[in-house]
């Protein structure tokens, strides 16, 4: 038999809760709307999608889509942020290609770009993974993420007070030799252009010391960590962080698979870091994905499936409920991605 034809069923007997709608109204600090990551609600009409979160309970969006670049920016703006002003919150994004026709020029071009996509309408700057990994300067040079060069960017974003979320690296074992020893094995085989080996790639730690670099040089500015920081395979590393940059958030986004295998850690993070961590989905506005994190904040439900497919998609493992108190499930649920985005309190 081959390992794609494995299905073990899990003869464990265990209490499980179906949590259909979470317990205090939420906003989903991190998802998209287009095809590529969101489900393709740029060619859809806005009731079904405003009825999908109605389900879910979701009373603000935050699609990080327009930061592919300003004319899907424009348009998602138009699509959703104009109609639904309270419902929605466009992010932008930096336009690397640039660089190489730029020259010098492209820091402060890309910040002044930046005010410009504030005045249309953008409420925030999403950076994505290309970002140390690919972007190259006009040399040619792979551009480390905490080159002072961007420093305007950065900077010009604390100025207007927008928040900027980054995703940088990747899960670490994407970094790692692809053999029998990889826990990500089968998923980097479905998707081999995540592969980031190093060499020829950057290792995972420089990558990640250059983040820490740049949230703690620009301390006037507020960063988000996409993905529990982009390390939730070392919850301390990333609480150190919170610890050292009081300017510094997390989501925890498509990282319940992590969070949900080391349940008492995770707990004790989210305990620590009540007030510092946002909810994510990035997965579009799936109701069945949302209940799958609702039942993991909320319950002490052990050894569940942490997405609605039959096979756990980034490794063979199931994961535990946190069950979160109360007051603090509305902080991550709401209260946090409210005060930080600036969303009016209901």
């Amino acid at each position: 038999m081959l390992l794609k034809n494995y299905r073990p069923k899990p003869k464990l007997v265990v209490k499980q809760t179906q949590v259909t709608r979470a317990k205090f109204q939420v906003i989903d600090a991190h998802n998209h709307l287009g095809e590529l990551f969101g489900g393709g609600w740029d060619k859809k009409p806005l009731p079904g999608l405003l009825d999908q979160l109605d389900q879910a309970g979701v009373v603000a969006y935050v699609d990080l889509d327009g930061g592919w670049g300003e004319e899907i920016l424009n348009e998602h703006l138009d699509l959703f942020k104009q109609p639904a002003p309270e419902r929605f919150q466009i992010f932008g994004g930096v336009d690397w290609g640039k660089w190489a026709e730029l020259g010098n020029a492209f820091p402060a071009w890309a910040a002044n770009r930046l005010k410009i996509q504030k005045e249309r309408g953008a409420q925030g700057l999403k950076i994505w993974k290309p970002f140390g990994l690919h972007v190259r300067d006009h040399l040619g040079a792979l551009v480390s993420v905490d080159d002072t060069r961007l420093d305007p960017i950065w900077q010009t974003a604390g100025e207007l007070g927008l928040p900027v979320l980054v995703h940088v690296a990747d899960p670490v074992a994407f970094f790692d030799p692809i053999d029998e020893a990889n826990e990500r094995w089968e998923e980097i085989g479905q998707h081999p252009d995540w592969a980031f080996t190093s060499p020829p790639f950057p290792s995972f730690m420089s990558i990640m010391t250059g983040f820490y670099n740049l949230v703690k040089r620009h301390v006037k500015t507020t960063f988000i960590g996409a993905h529990v920081g982009c390390y939730a395979e070392n919850l301390g590393w990333v609480g150190q962080m919170l610890d050292d940059c009081p300017n510094y958030f997390v989501d925890f986004s498509a990282r319940l698979s992590e969070l949900g295998r080391q349940p008492y850690s995770a707990r004790r993070f989210f305990l620590r870091y009540q007030d510092r961590i946002l909810f994510g989905l990035d997965a579009g506005p799936d109701l069945q994905s949302y209940q799958i994190n609702y039942r993991f904040l909320e319950t002490d439900d052990e050894y569940f499936n942490y997405n609605s497919g039959e096979i756990p998609l980034q490794g063979r493992w199931y994961i535990n409920g946190i069950y979160l108190p109360d007051e603090i499930l509305a902080k991550i649920y709401y209260h946090n991605a409210a005060r930080l985005l600036k969303i009016e309190t209901k």
